[in-house]
């Protein structure tokens, strides 16, 4: 029988796979792991907190934003929990659908947790783009209020710049960048949480509203959509493929990386959320910089300091979508690359530029196409970051360890399992309801960001 090495399958596959060899290596510490992971949760996405919070009003709001968060703490613990059990039983896996797949024994949940992942990744990177081109309008207008330049050609700039950095070979060659992501993001919410406190001074800002729709339904669907929203603000759904990029053993590592993490995400959550919903209360658009730069009518905070904050959500943006692409590239590479060659051979890198290329412009496609930031959010968390970071570890972990039926552990797990199944069915009905609504309000290829 072939030998098996940390990956959980022959090397000789090992050595033949592509996307392990190239993308996933496996050369980092744990602080690059927690650079990599801050990246993919602590994102520019805080900024729709506000307009999540606009839909459960205070109390609700905060408890949400509380239980969301230590939910996917623990939950992206039990994972890590599970992985490390896997690698110490020599089976190391570096991807999630191969975890999932190896854990629950079945051949299904392999193709279902690939399609899924498949999906968020592509739509966080959909989301990515068209927040970038939204900051670069925001700029724009306010330097040429009546300028001809529209959306979709901010997507097609951004677009660019996001295919020359996308040539980047591997998730490990991030870590630079994704510790700048980290400073950006501590930066602009400073920033942000500065101009919010000083629009809600401000003569010239909207009558402070924290009432909620008067018919329950109405409520009922608008917290479910901010509940997902508030799903897709913590999740990340590739944790393993962060794990993979730490250098074995990885045991008890992305433990310290997660700590981090939660560090930065305590910081920014809590006080955009709070200073947002402040100023605005109800009247707080998806991208809260929007609300600080209304259309019509003066800006509500100094210029110089929105504007700085745009520029680091935009440098921002652009590692956020080099982290959610590395599924695909790997997904992609395992079967373009040739490992016999070189990673900048140029049979590898004809084929390498090629597809990442089009994904990228796939990916742009689609957000000029459909701009409604806000709703994206919604419908990625509900379908996507709910069932594979709020869901599936639980079910990992119960899976790996046994524990007694009777326990505690075992029923805080079921009952995570059950709350976040419920959450996610009407999560989706909910967004994809929204959706249509919003459907109305906006023109294929339009220059405006329909909230």
């Amino acid at each position: 029988m072939e030998a098996q090495n940390l990956n959980g399958f022959s090397d000789h596959q090992r050595e033949e796979d592509a996307g392990a060899v190239f993308v996933l290596q496996s050369r980092g510490n744990w602080w690059h792991a927690g650079f990599h992971l801050t990246t993919a949760i602590v994102g520019p996405t805080i900024l729709t907190l506000p307009y999540a919070f606009r839909g459960m009003g205070w109390g609700l709001g905060l408890l949400s934003l509380t239980v969301t968060g230590a939910v996917s703490f623990y939950s992206y613990y039990l994972m890590s929990k599970v992985l490390d059990f896997c690698e110490k039983d020599g089976r190391r896996h570096i991807r999630f659908r191969e975890l999932a797949s190896d854990v629950l024994g079945s051949g299904w949940m392999f193709y279902f947790v690939i399609c899924v992942q498949t999906a968020v990744n592509t739509g966080v990177t959909i989301g990515c783009i068209l927040l970038s081109g939204e900051c670069l309008q925001i700029m724009y207008s306010n330097l040429y209020p009546d300028g001809p330049l529209k959306l979709y050609q901010f997507i097609a700039m951004v677009t660019v710049v996001m295919i020359l950095l996308s040539q980047l070979p591997s998730f490990h060659s991030l870590r630079h960048i994704n510790l700048g992501s980290l400073l950006l993001s501590l930066g602009y919410t400073s920033l942000v949480v500065i101009a919010c406190i000083h629009a809600g001074y401000s003569s010239d800002v909207p009558p402070k509203d924290y009432s909620l729709s008067t018919r329950k339904s109405t409520r009922t669907f608008d917290a479910f959509a901010s509940i997902s929203i508030l799903a897709s603000l913590f999740g990340n759904g590739i944790l393993p493929e962060i794990q993979a990029t730490v250098a074995p053993p990885a045991t008890g590592k992305m433990v310290k990386g997660l700590v981090m993490c939660y560090t930065v995400i305590f910081v920014t959550f809590y006080s955009t959320a709070v200073s947002g919903y402040w100023a605005f209360g109800n009247k707080a658009n998806s991208n809260i910089l929007k609300s600080l730069m209304p259309d019509n009518g003066p800006s509500l905070a100094p210029t110089w300091l929105i504007g700085l904050a745009v520029i680091f959500v935009l440098f921002q943006l652009f590692a956020i979508g080099l982290v959610y692409s590395q599924v695909a590239y790997e997904i992609m590479e395992k079967k373009s690359a040739d490992v016999k060659h070189g990673m900048f051979s140029r049979r590898n890198l004809v084929p390498r530029l090629f597809l990442r290329t089009l994904y990228m412009i796939f990916c742009a496609f689609f957000a000029a196409m459909l701009p409604f930031f806000g709703d994206i959010n919604g419908i990625v968390g509900a379908i996507g970051f709910i069932p594979l970071d709020f869901i599936l570890p639980m079910l990992l972990y119960n899976m790996t360890y046994n524990p007694p039926k009777t326990s505690f552990t075992f029923w805080l797990n079921v009952s995570i399992i059950v709350v976040f199944t419920g959450t996610g069915i009407m999560g989706t009905f909910s967004s994809v309801r929204k959706l249509v609504l919003d459907a109305n309000k906006f023109k294929l290829f339009g220059s405006d960001v329909v909230d």
